[in-house]
């Protein structure tokens, strides 16, 4: 008989998650790039939401949906300017964050590969009210 595949969820449990997202807030708060796009006045909902959505995404409770919908990524992160820049601040940020949470293998390359590609898929280059359509 097969044993299923452990989620990371089941192997960080929610208190690795929370260590995670803690790291990387603290990541955030130091960083010239990075701190411009969080408004002081939503720092504890960004954070509760990013570990909600992180849960959920690596096979926790679907509190994210539940409460917010689906996660559609693009759509929130819109009205944000994300360039290379903004994206490799926020990469290091997290790995630094995966580090500091002692996130074990192989949940730590797992989660470090997920970061770089949906960082990478954020990109916009601008506000999407300040984007232009081709016609």
């Amino acid at each position: 008989m097969a044993h299923p595949t452990k989620s990371i969820y089941d192997v960080i449990g929610s208190e690795g998650f929370e260590r995670l997202v803690a790291a990387f807030y603290r990541n955030v708060a130091n960083d010239p790039v990075l701190r411009p796009l969080y408004p002081e006045f939503d720092m504890e909902g960004a954070e509760y939401r990013l570990g909600l959505f992180l849960i959920q995404y690596f096979g926790g409770p679907q509190d994210y949906n539940a409460e917010r919908g689906h996660p559609r990524l693009r759509m929130r992160h819109g009205n944000f300017r994300i360039g290379q820049r903004e994206r490799d601040a926020w990469v290091t940020a997290m790995l630094a964050a995966l580090d500091e949470a002692e996130i074990p293998e192989p949940a730590r390359t797992t989660m470090s590969e997920y970061f770089s590609g949906a960082a990478t898929f954020l990109i916009n280059d601008a506000p999407i009210d300040q984007m232009v359509s081709n016609p």
